[in-house]
This record gives structure tokens, C-alpha cells and sequence, in this order.
């Protein structure tokens, strides 16, 4: 705010050469600049904004020497990220023992030992995750009511199933011994509770209108975790 200046206590205030000019007063000294100092603080104030026309001047000379390298230059980014997205994809299935699932025209998930690919990764260790099967189709379970204490993992089972789908319908190998999951266009869920008081809707009224939007919005693919 105050710039550069040279502060001398009171007791040497008499020892000012009288070439020095007086710029601010405080209660035990007094502040005080010289030409050179005030030169030397134009230079270094100045040389932001020389910074920043610089930067630019250099920006946009960049991005002109880079319009005709611009396909060239997402064709390789948009390899790269394949090849990023593929190396996560093999190194998971890897390091946490996944499997390749079967995608098909079928209407059911089928899923033997499935895991949460989250939940499993976060454990202490020496834990290992609890896995599940689980089956969903028309002829024989089209619909599950799952019951249990809270912590005794009703939600992991229903998030995991959607994330075995998702992955699977990715190309990624997905947290399970086998897997065959139906192709599946919409997957919709209703996990916790909250209010909208403000708007007049209690928390039940909430996650009804939050299941009629589900049954409102499915497709006649049979197979939507739920």
C-alpha cells in the first residue's frame, strides 16, 4: 500500500541525509524515500503488468503457431485418454481380482459374489468384503424386499449392484467371480432420507414422489436395480 521506503527510528532520525524526503510520520519513526527508491519501486510495480502483456503476447502467439496442429493434437489426446481409461480399467481388474462380465440380450443380472468396488478398497486390513449374489429377472425374482438392521449392508447391496452394471456396460471387468448382466438403458435409485418443509413435503412424501418418478420413467427393460 505504502510502497518502498527506508524507516529510521527516532532516536537516528537526526542522522536523515537531508537528501531524503519525509513521507509518512509514525509514533517512534519516520518513513522516508529517496529518488533512486522511488525509481527502483516504478521499475518493480511496473514490471507486473509488463508480466502479464507478456504472458498473453505469448499465449496467443502459441495458440496461432498451434491452429494447424489442432487435429492432430485431440486425435492423440483422444488416444491417450482411451489408453489412460483402458490401463485404470486392466490394472483394477488386476490388482482387485475382478472378472469379465457377459453383457447380453437377456432380462436378467445375475450376479455371483458380487462386491462394492468402493467399499472393498477402503476396508482395514486384513477385512475382507462380504460378498453377495444376487439375481433379478422375469421368470423368477423380478423384485427383492430386503430387510436388516442398519450397518448390515442393504444400501451397499443396491449401490453395488448398479455399480457392477455401470461398469459393465463401461467394457471394465467388474467385482465378482460372474457376472451376466442384461442390457440395461436406465438405472434408478432412492438411497436416504430428507425433507423439503419449505415446500410442504415431508420426508415420506419425498421419497414417494421420488419412487413415482421411477416407476413413471422406466423403459420395458426388465432390469433396473431397485
Amino acid at each position: 500500500m505504502f510502497g518502498y521506503y527506508l524507516e529510521v527510528t527516532n532516536t537516528h532520525k537526526n542522522k536523515v541525509p537531508e537528501t531524503w524526503i519525509r513521507k509518512q510520520t509514525l509514533a517512534n519513526a519516520e518513513r522516508y524515500i529517496t529518488p533512486e527508491l522511488k525509481e527502483y519501486e516504478e521499475k518493480i510495480v511496473g514490471a507486473e503488468d509488463k508480466i502479464m502483456a507478456l504472458e498473453i503476447q505469448l499465449y496467443d502467439a502459441l495458440i496461432l503457431a498451434l491452429q494447424e496442429y489442432i487435429q492432430p493434437v485431440q486425435r492423440n489426446a483422444h488416444a491417450l485418454a482411451r489408453l489412460d481409461c483402458l490401463l485404470c480399467f486392466a490394472h483394477n481388474a488386476v490388482q482387485f481380482k475382478y472378472r469379465r462380465p457377459v453383457v447380453n440380450d437377456s432380462y436378467q443380472i445375475n450376479i455371483t459374489e458380487g462386491r462394492h468396488p468402493v467399499i472393498e478398497q477402503g476396508l482395514p486390513p486384513g477385512e475382507s468384503y462380504v460378498n453377495n449374489d444376487l439375481l433379478l429377472n422375469h421368470e423368477d425374482q423380478q423384485v427383492i424386499i430386503l430387510t436388516g438392521p442398519n450397518m448390515s449392508g442393504k444400501s451397499a447391496l443396491l449401490r453395488q449392484t448398479a455399480l457392477i452394471t455401470l461398469m459393465a456396460h463401461m467394457g471394465s471387468f467388474v467385482p465378482a467371480s460372474a457376472a451376466e448382466i442384461g442390457l440395461t438403458d436406465k438405472i434408478f435409485t432412492r438411497v436416504g432420507a430428507s425433507d423439503n418443509l419449505s415446500g410442504g413435503e415431508s420426508t415420506f412424501m419425498v421419497e414417494m414422489n421420488e419412487t413415482a418418478s421411477i416407476i413413471n420413467n422406466i423403459s420395458p427393460q426388465p432390469h433396473h436395480p431397485r
